[in-house]
């Protein structure tokens, strides 16, 4: 299987747990998991979700994942890092504990679970790159020092990167709690007072801790505030602005470069697999309830997350019959394909193969 090759499985409404096993099962067809060897530390990166919420892949599909790794002898974990905004997956206990709620337990899934970057998302290893932002990146030691990486991702919208899909998972997912702070400094938000209900949900969600409340409104602190968005992803009341300029082209820029890092880091090792399931307007780390932006499709896959992401872009347009930008947020949203293809890391030139 080339780079170029991203396969995809159409959903046909047989149910979630029946098409989850057909995933499965194509890729044992397919020979996906022939580049693993015995005994190999084989991560498989994925997202727990937040409270409440549902987007995430089920459990059942990473227990199918398991028996087929326990089959080749490989030491399969399943592995997650520290968000950078505070909450229940902000330190390794709080976010192990919501994972074991969500169905990742060992006797369910048939995995350990492991944080990537520790108890407190310090942990990482330094990864040299030659990008246009960074000489090196601080990726979450564990993924590091992995044999090889499973990237499972479901596709959704975001406020900042227009969508999440395997570039994201690996660029933000794969850092440290130091390199996703790094990816997030480009700018600062202010609060439109006249909008603002007072309702402290940015106060909670904000990462620094730099909001607080004066005569009922928000107020940021600016010599605290570290410009991350948390803030305006969560407002409900178009109460928080951005100075964005090119922020959103820098964002994006910076999150493909962690990407390459950790390819790097890996020597190419992994593998992809996206679900176009559930897809919503926002991506996982917002609260429930998250709306839908398009209905149930499948998954891609492949060994070319560029070559993933573009196929998974151009599958839920196609279906939508609108750009993902007035389905989901009217940023640009291709910025991390364009400067992953710039930086000579994947191809944006996929082949399509239907199965």
């Amino acid at each position: 299987m080339d780079g170029k090759t991203v396969y995809y499985l159409p959903y046909r409404g047989e149910g979630e747990e029946s098409f989850y096993k057909r995933v499965a099962e194509t890729a044992e067809a397919q020979g996906w998991w022939d580049f693993l060897q015995p005994r190999q530390l084989v991560g498989v990166k994925t997202h727990f979700g937040e409270e409440g919420t549902e987007g995430f892949v089920s459990p059942f599909f990473f227990k199918l994942l398991a028996s087929s790794l326990k089959k080749r002898k490989v030491l399969g974990f399943l592995t997650e890092t520290a968000t950078l905004y505070t909450g229940h997956r902000s330190n390794a206990v709080e976010h192990l504990q919501l994972a074991y709620r969500h169905g990742f337990t060992y006797d369910e899934v048939g995995l350990p679970l492991i944080m990537a970057d520790g108890l407190t998302g310090d942990e990482d290893v330094i990864v040299p790159i030659k990008g246009k932002f960074y000489t090196h990146v601080k990726i979450a030691s564990q993924v590091a020092k992995a044999n090889a990486l499973i990237v499972v991702s479901h596709m959704t919208g975001h406020a900042l990167s227009g969508y999440g899909g395997a570039v994201k998972n690996l660029g933000m997912g794969c850092a440290s709690r130091k390199g996703k702070l790094s990816q997030h400094a480009v700018a600062q938000p202010v609060i439109k007072t006249k909008k603002c209900k007072g309702c402290g949900l940015c106060l909670r969600w904000c990462p620094r801790g730099a909001i607080r409340l004066e005569g009922e409104k928000a107020f940021i602190q600016k010599e605290v505030c570290i410009g991350c968005g948390e803030c305006l992803t969560v407002c409900r009341n178009g109460a928080v602005g951005f100075d964005w300029g090119e922020t959103y082209e820098r964002f994006q820029e910076k999150l493909t470069e962690y990407a390459w890092g950790v390819t790097q880091a890996l020597r190419g090792k992994l593998f992809y697999i996206t679900f176009l399931m559930k897809v919503t307007k926002d991506c996982d780390c917002m609260p429930a309830p998250l709306s839908r932006i398009v209905e149930d499709m499948g998954a891609v896959a492949g060994r070319d997350p560029i070559a993933v992401d573009s196929a998974a872009l151009d599958l839920v347009e196609r279906k939508a019959g609108r750009p993902l930008s007035e389905i989901a947020h009217a940023v640009p949203y291709r910025v991390q394909i364009e400067y992953a293809k710039e930086l000579g890391f994947g191809q944006p030139d996929y082949r399509l193969v239907e199965l």
